[in-house]
Order: structure tokens, then sequence, then C-alpha cells
């Protein structure tokens, strides 16, 4: 069964970990595929066509989230290519972890403007069309970190925390129009920011998770799935933990 026929979903930092697997997801359950990269075009082109070969259209566009002009003309981009937008999914994040008294003004700012900038910037655009089609589905990618914090990351924390305040806002202000708004929260999932983490850290991470293990980007996805679906038409305003149980 698919779930996403025939809508399409436009997805911010796609081409790679979390946001790569909610492309493969949705274009698995039948939908059409935009998605953004910074970087690699190479990569990007390469997802486009594992995309398409599901029978599905897909586009990346190279496009920085966190700049308003550039999300403005996205947003264009993408209704003039696929004609509307049914489900939005910002994804894109950096992390630029360090202590309170070692961070800088520059990690600070770069982690807001990405993390929550980018959210405020394409929900103000794509709410238009979703608004003119009286429906929608807008998630946000937060984290448990935004949830509970977490020493070393006062940045992220705040910027995901801040999501999830703006998530809640916007379900409020939009859902007599029927569009929905909702906050993923992933746990400690393995994506390439996880690779890179020494086995000491690794276990005292597992340590603190009640189901012993890191997450996949694919269980993230599905969460994703099932809020883009219609299956999901009266949640909104909800934060969903994919966690392991770490955030009870």
């Amino acid at each position: 069964m698919k779930l996403l026929e025939g809508k399409v979903a436009l997805i911010t930092g796609g081409s790679r970990g979390i946001g790569a697997a909610i492309c493969k997801k949705f274009a698995a359950h039948g939908c059409n595929v935009a998605f953004t990269y910074l970087s690699s075009e190479e990569k990007a082109k390469a997802l486009e066509q594992e995309l398409a070969a599901s029978g599905i259209e897909a586009k990346g566009f190279k496009s920085d989230a966190s700049k308003f002009d550039q999300a403005e003309q996205l947003v264009a981009d993408v209704l003039g290519q696929f004609g509307k937008i049914d489900v939005l999914i910002n994804n894109a994040g950096v992390t630029r972890d360090t202590l309170m008294l070692r961070m800088t003004e520059e990690q600070w700012d770069e982690v807001m403007e990405i993390n929550l900038k980018s959210v405020f910037n394409l929900t103000k655009h794509a709410l238009k069309p979703m608004l003119k089609n009286r429906g929608g589905s807008i998630i946000n990618m937060s984290s448990v970190v935004g949830v509970f914090g977490n020493a070393g990351q006062a940045n992220y924390a705040a910027s995901k925390a801040g999501i999830i305040g703006f998530s809640k806002s916007i379900a409020k202000e939009v859902g007599s129009r029927s569009i929905r708004c909702n906050a993923v929260a992933p746990g400690f999932i393995e994506t390439e920011m996880t690779e890179v983490l020494d086995d000491k850290t690794k276990e005292a991470f597992l340590a603190g998770i009640p189901m012993k293990r890191l997450g996949q980007a694919d269980e993230v996805a599905d969460v994703c799935v099932f809020l883009g679906s219609d299956m999901s038409t009266y949640i909104s305003g909800q934060v969903i933990s994919v966690c392991g149980a770490l955030n009870t």
C-alpha cells in the first residue's frame, strides 16, 4: 500500500543521512520528491536517479535553506516544476558542539541560522500554496536534545527546542485550513554524524537508551511517512520522539 501516492514533498537537507532516508521512503510510497542539497551535486544526481527508479518524479535543488531569498526562490521553483507542495519537511541541520565557555558567537549563530531560521524561511514561503490548496503537512526535524538538553550542545538544543515551540504555534495558526504541523524528535540515530564518534562515547550513549541500540534513519523516515500521509489527518502540534525510550 502506497500511502503518499500523487503527493509532492519538499525535503531540505535531503541528499544524505536522515534526509536521504526520508526521500527514499517517500518515493517508495508513491510521492514525488523535491529535495535540497548544498555541496555534492554528484550525490544529488545519483539520488535523483535512485528515486526516479521508483516511478516518481524527483528533483534536487541546490539551495541554502538558511537564506530567506533562496528559500523563496526554492518554493517558486518547486511549484513551477511540480505544481504543488503537499508535504514540507524541514530537515536541514548542523551541530557545532562545545561547552558554553568555549562557544563562539559564530558557532551559536551558524547553528541558529541553519537549524531554526531555515524552518521559518521554508514554512513562511510554503504556507502560501498550502493555504491556497487548503491542506498540507509540515514536518519539522527537532531532537530529543531539544526536549531535555545536553551538556556541550547549548546552541543545538536551543535551536531544536525552538523548532518545537514554532511547530506548536504554526499548528494553532493554520489548523483551520487543514494544514498540520508536527515535530519529529530523533534520539541517537546511526548516521554520518555518529560514525565519527569513538567507541567510548557510543557506549555512553547506549547505556542511557533502554532499547540498547542506536536508531536507524529509516525508523525516523517511517514516522515522517505517517505524518505526511492521510493516516494522520487529525494529528497536529505534536512532538513524536524516535529514541528507543530515551525520552520518556
